[in-house]
């Protein structure tokens, strides 16, 4: 009796030793994952892999990061947490704790993952740096107006006056096939000249700003002469003031190359004043700027 109560004690205490060794083989089963990061915080990273969209890893003090090196990728480079940055494409092993999240052992990455990650990083950051540059003047630019516009009755006036203006240029858009002419001013020269009077430099500036709180604008600007003097001189004439009213948009009103037309240098045609006069003439030396928008971002 002794002998057997002996045996199902021993018995019983293997079964509990295999089950102790199962349990905790089973505990530190290693998982792999491949992914790119799709966000963090802190201590969390949002994984995406092939498979599922959204894998919750942990990193903990003892998590070792490094940089596959070499052409088999048989060397690593240790790297800090901090370049665990969305966008890189990472190889994570470890185990999943009791809230499904993988606490991560190690984790690797190529180098010209991370250099590319970074490069998309930095563009991010300057790009939602500039919209919100651009936001922060275009409000400025708006609480002005509206100072000016409750302080001047005059200003409203001419406010309107430019509304109706703009609403009788958008009736014409006929006349470009593929833009509605949504803005227009005209700069007139001095005979022979094609320096722009500083007096048109505001004016410029104001138009710019105009334009680029419209999506999908361009900006023309063409070049006319009066026709004193020969046909030669005077379409350098309208070529050369054209480039100079583009030039101030450009590095005044800072409008992007992108959204300009070549300037146009259209010499003596279209004629507006008559050239026997000299107030005829006059209207004649002019440059005309001109905001457009595609029709087809406008039917957007």
């Amino acid at each position: 009796m002794t002998t057997r109560k002996s045996l199902r004690m021993l018995t019983s205490s293997l079964v509990l030793l295999l089950f102790a060794v199962l349990s905790s083989a089973v505990a530190s089963a290693q998982t792999k994952l491949e992914g790119v990061i799709k966000g963090r915080d802190g201590a969390k990273i949002i994984l995406q892999t092939k498979d599922v969209p959204k894998v919750i890893v942990l990193l903990t003090d003892s998590t070792d990061v490094a940089q596959v090196q070499g052409l088999l990728k048989a060397r690593k480079k240790e790297m800090s947490m901090a370049a665990l940055i969305p966008g890189l494409p990472i190889q994570v092993e470890g185990t999943y704790d009791e809230k499904n999240q993988l606490v991560a052992k190690t984790i690797r990455f190529k180098g010209n993952d991370l250099e590319q990650a970074e490069a998309i990083q930095a563009g991010l950051a300057e790009t939602a740096q500039k919209t919100q540059q651009n936001q922060e003047e275009l409000e400025k630019q708006n609480a002005a107006l509206k100072a000016q516009q409750q302080a001047q009755t005059e200003q409203e006036k001419k406010i309107a006056e430019n509304k109706a203006a703009i609403a009788a240029a958008t009736a014409r858009f006929g006349q470009l096939n593929d833009y509605y002419i949504l803005d227009e001013l005209t700069i007139y020269f001095a005979n022979g000249k094609v320096t722009v009077d500083s007096k048109y430099n505001p004016q410029l500036v104001t138009v710019a700003e105009k334009a680029k709180s419209i999506n999908g604008f361009m900006i023309e600007v063409k070049g006319y002469a009066s026709s004193t003097g020969s046909v030669t001189l005077n379409q350098k004439l309208s070529e050369e003031r054209a480039n100079n009213v583009a030039n101030i948009l450009l590095q005044q009103g800072h409008i992007p190359l992108t959204n300009m037309l070549a300037p146009g240098a259209m010499g003596e045609s279209r004629q507006v004043g008559n050239d026997n006069s000299a107030e005829g003439q006059a209207e004649n030396r002019r440059v005309v700027v001109r905001v457009l928008q595609n029709k087809a971002v406008a039917g957007l």
